[in-house]
């Protein structure tokens, strides 16, 4: 398996002869093949937790309809890169290889690449989101606070992204960084997804380290995720369906100051 960074001699521009060493984040291109005959595209990705990637992925892409739908997950690797082998129900597989023709190879899991029609920001859902618990200011900003001590990744190299999974009191209790912000977010869906048993992993919040993009809008709501916590701001396309789907939505999310954009209603003051 890949390393997940790797350290470069380099140096200022103001002291050339005075080299240092800088971690760099690897990415790798990783093939998505399904029951072992149908390629669906390639992403470049930090090659860790590609497990929960899978999962969550297949999840926000609408490929399955639960991980029930999914049999096994294999990692193998390539002559330049990493390969998933999923293999997905019979079904599953029919209605996946009846869609459109999509591009085959994307920067990141974004969700839309590639595909010849984007959703309406009022039709990413069939329902509106459940109400769900209520949540303290407190609780979301003690999260903040306790999110940078999570990325140990980030810490390494200063240049990745994460997705957290808080309870409702502010507590992390899982992570998942990545070059992507797409494929960070999708790595923390699948994970959740794979402990439906957990509850420190249900009824709590999402924090991103990311701007919330419409692509990033569309993944939480398929996932059910009823709160989002942004360090960046939304686009309006991604503040317009959070608003129509009624999640909560709160960005430009840092230690001194948060912004509530909708779903003020599951807040405590």
């Amino acid at each position: 398996m890949s390393a997940l960074f790797l350290p470069l001699d380099v140096s200022t521009l103001s002291r050339p002869d005075e080299p240092f060493s800088l971690n760099v984040a690897e990415e790798v291109p990783v093939s998505l093949l399904f029951n072992g005959i149908f390629p669906y595209g390639t992403m470049m990705m930090t090659p860790a937790d590609l497990k929960d990637f899978a999962y969550g992925y297949c999840m926000t892409e609408r490929i399955v309809a639960s991980v029930a739908d999914i049999r096994s997950v294999d990692v193998a690797e390539t002559q330049d890169g990493l390969s998933l082998d999923i293999s997905i129900k019979g079904a599953a597989l029919t209605r996946l290889m009846r869609r459109d023709v999509r591009m085959r190879t994307g920067h990141s899991s974004c969700g839309i690449c590639g595909s010849e029609t984007v959703p309406a920001y009022d039709a990413v859902a069939a329902t509106p989101l459940p109400d769900g618990p209520r949540l303290s200011v407190v609780a979301i900003r003690g999260a903040l606070h306790e999110l940078r001590g999570w990325q140990t990744l980030n810490a390494a190299t200063r240049m990745v992204h994460a997705a957290a999974w808080a309870d409702r009191n502010g507590n992390i209790h899982m992570i998942r960084e990545d070059v992507g912000r797409h494929n960070a977010l999708d790595k923390l869906i699948g994970a959740r997804a794979c402990h439906p048993d957990a509850d420190a992993l249900h009824g709590g919040f999402c924090l991103l380290t990311s701007r919330y993009s419409f692509e990033m809008a569309l993944k939480t709501i398929r996932a059910g995720i009823a709160v989002v916590v942004a360090i960046s701001a939304p686009t309006y396309r991604a503040f317009r369906a959070a608003e129509k789907m009624d999640q909560t939505l709160i960005a430009v999310a840092r230690h001194d100051g948060q912004t509530l954009f909708c779903g003020g209603r599951r807040l405590v003051w």
